[in-house]
């Protein structure tokens, strides 16, 4: 019967740990985004339109283009 070692087991690539996953639009600025859904939600898109605008100028701020 063969074992393995933790070694072998642990021993993946140093680089996956290090890249950093890039910032997907879903999951970027949950703050804004929260408050946005429940206002459209409540209220309806018409009378959300500075909480869509914050959202929006908090996602450009991270790199997305909106």
């Amino acid at each position: 019967m063969s074992t393995v070692s933790a070694a072998s087991v642990d021993s993946a690539p140093a680089t996956q740990c290090a890249e950093p996953k890039p910032l997907r639009p879903c999951c970027a600025c949950p703050e804004t985004k929260k408050v946005r859904d429940a206002c459209i939600i409540e209220k309806g898109e018409d009378q959300c339109s500075e909480l869509i605008e914050a959202h929006k100028d908090c996602m450009r701020a991270l790199g997305f283009k909106i």
